[in-house]
C-alpha cells in the first residue's frame, strides 16, 4: 500500500510540474529543490515535517537530528551574510530539509528490514507534508492561470439562503480593528502547525511500538490538500472580498503580514462587507490571472474540522485547542471575506466524506462505511449542482433552502458520528476477547502427614490451583 501510494503521489507531483511548466510557472518539485539552498517560504513547516519524521527515532537520535538541522541553518545564514545574498523567505528551514533527506539516505544505506521500512515511512510522511504544501500552491496558480471565468455571482446569490454570513462576520471582524484581525490572521495562517501538534500526539508511541497507528490526522490532511484543488478547477470561485470588494486592500491599513492585492477593476461592485449583494440573475464573470479560485469547497474549514475530529481523543488541553482552532478558523474564513457561507457547508461535507472513506478503507470497506461515503459524495455533488443551477430560487426562498442546506450538512454529520461510534463500540469488546487466558496449573498431590490411609488433617487445604 505504501509503495502504491508513494508512486501515485510522485506521479501527481510530476504531472503538476509539467502542467505548471506549460503555463510558464514553477512546479512543486522545482520549488522544493530550490529550498535546499535558497531561503524557504515557510521554515516552520519544514521543521514541522521534520518533527513528524522524528517520531520513529529514539530520543537521543531526535536531539542529534534537531541539533544538526539548527547547525546547518546557522551555516546557511552565515554563508548568505558573507556573500550578501538577497532573497525573500525565512532565514531558517534549510537545515530541516537536509536532515529529512539525510535520514532517507541513511534508511536506504544503513538500515535493513523493518527498521528501514519504518524510517522510510517517517521520511515519506515528512516529505508529503512539505512537498504537498508546494503542490497545493501550484494547484492555486494553475486555477488562476487556466480558469479565466469565475462563478462568484452564482455562489453569492445562493448564499442569500443563509443570510450572507460573510458580510455579517466581515463587519464584526472589521469592528475589532487591528488586534482582532491580526490575531485571527495568525490562527488562520498556522493551521498546518496546529495539525502537526495533533498528529504528534497521535504518533507519540511510534518509536516504542515500531509501527504507525492505523489512522491518523496526517493522512486526512494530505488527502484534503490533494483532492480539494481539483474541485477548484471544476468550480472556480474567488471569494466575496475579491468579487464584491477591493481585495485584500481592504485590510492593508491594519494587517501586519498580509500582502495587499486590489481587485476593484474586476469586481462586480465594491459592496463587501457594507452592503449585501442584490438578488439578480447570476452570470459567470471574467477575473484576473493572479487571484486563486480556491473557494469551493472551503479547505480551511475542512482542515479545521479534521483537526477537531482527531483531537477528540486527546487530553483536555488538546480537545480545547481543537475546538478553539475550529471556531477561530471559521470566523476568519468568513470574516476576512475569503469564503461564502455555502462554501463552509460544502467543506464540512467534503472532509467528513474523506474521513469516512479513509476509515472505511482501514476496516476492509465495511458496508456501513461504504454507504456513508456514497451518501456524503451524493450530498456534496448535490450542493454544487444546487449552487450552480438553483441560486435564484434559493435566494428568493431562504426560509426553505436555508434549513435544507443545514439539514443536508447535519445529516452527513449525524451519519458520520453514528457510524464511527458504532465501529468503536464493536472494536473495544473485540480487543478484550483477544487477551490471553490465564495459564492452567495442575493440582499437585499433597503428601500424607498423619492419620489413617487416604485422610489428612481437616485444616490442611490443597496447595494447587485449577
Amino acid at each position: 500500500m505504501w509503495v502504491v501510494a508513494g508512486a501515485a503521489t510522485l506521479a501527481l507531483f510530476v504531472t503538476l510540474e509539467i502542467a505548471a511548466r506549460h503555463y510558464g510557472l514553477r512546479g512543486p518539485i522545482t520549488y522544493q529543490l530550490r529550498e535546499l539552498v535558497l531561503p524557504p517560504k515557510s521554515g516552520g513547516l519544514l521543521y514541522a515535517g521534520m518533527a513528524l519524521m522524528l517520531v520513529v527515532l529514539p530520543w537521543r537520535q531526535r536531539f542529534l537530528a534537531l541539533g544538526t538541522a539548527l547547525g546547518l541553518d546557522v551555516l546557511f545564514a552565515l554563508a548568505r551574510w558573507v556573500f550578501d545574498v538577497k532573497a525573500t523567505g525565512n532565514l531558517y528551514g534549510n537545515g530541516a530539509l537536509w536532515v529529512i533527506l539525510g535520514c532517507g539516505v541513511l534508511a536506504i544505506t544503513r538500515r535493513t528490514g523493518r527498521e528501514r521500512t519504518l524510517l522510510l515511512k517517517g521520511v515519506g510522511l515528512a516529505l508529503l507534508l512539505v512537498v504537498g504544501r508546494k503542490a497545493g500552491d501550484t494547484w492555486l496558480l494553475l486555477t488562476s492561470a487556466s480558469r479565466h471565468w469565475v462563478l462568484d455571482q452564482y455562489v453569492a446569490t445562493a448564499d442569500h439562503a443563509l443570510g450572507n454570513p460573510s458580510w455579517l462576520v466581515g463587519r464584526f471582524v472589521t469592528a475589532t480593528g487591528a488586534v482582532g484581525f491580526n490575531f485571527l490572521d495568525f490562527v488562520y495562517g498556522q493551521l498546518a502547525l496546529a495539525a502537526v501538534a495533533v498528529a504528534l500526539y497521535q504518533l507519540r508511541n511510534v518509536a516504542t511500538e515500531r509501527a504507525f497507528p492505523r489512522h491518523h490526522l496526517v493522512r486526512t490532511f494530505l488527502v484534503i490538500g490533494l483532492l480539494g484543488p481539483a474541485v477548484y478547477m471544476v468550480y472556480p470561485v474567488v471569494g466575496p472580498i475579491f468579487a464584491y470588494g477591493n481585495g485584500t486592500e481592504h485590510w492593508a491599513s491594519i494587517s501586519l503580514w498580509a500582502e495587499a492585492h486590489s481587485t476593484t477593476q474586476w469586481a462586480v461592485a465594491d459592496l463587501w462587507p457594507r452592503t449585501m449583494p442584490p438578488i439578480t440573475a447570476p452570470h459567470s464573470m471574467p477575473f484576473d490571472e493572479i487571484t486563486p479560485r480556491n473557494c469551493m469547497p472551503s479547505l480551511h474549514t475542512a482542515w479545521a474540522v479534521a483537526i477537531f475530529i482527531h483531537s477528540r481523543k486527546g487530553p483536555r488541553a488538546l480537545r480545547y485547542a481543537g475546538a478553539f482552532w475550529l471556531v477561530a478558523t471559521l470566523t476568519a474564513t468568513l470574516g476576512f471575506g475569503y469564503h461564502y457561507g455555502v462554501d463552509l457547508i460544502a467543506g464540512v461535507v467534503f472532509v467528513l466524506t474523506i474521513e469516512a472513506a479513509l476509515r472505511t478503507y482501514d476496516r476492509g470497506w465495511h458496508r456501513s462505511g461504504v454507504q456513508l461515503v456514497a451518501y456524503g459524495s451524493t450530498v456534496f455533488v448535490a450542493l454544487l449542482v444546487a449552487y450552480r443551477w438553483l441560486p435564484l430560487e434559493m435566494a428568493r426562498q431562504p426560509w426553505l433552502y436555508g434549513p435544507l442546506l443545514l439539514l443536508a450538512m447535519s445529516s452527513v454529520i449525524y451519519g458520520y458520528v453514528r457510524t464511527t461510534t458504532r465501529w468503536e463500540r464493536v472494536t473495544l469488546p473485540a480487543a478484550r476477547t483477544q487477551e490471553p487466558p490465564e495459564p492452567l496449573v495442575r493440582q499437585v498431590a499433597q503428601p500424607r502427614t498423619s492419620g489413617s490411609y487416604g485422610s489428612r488433617p481437616h485444616s490442611e487445604e490443597p496447595r494447587g490451583k485449577v
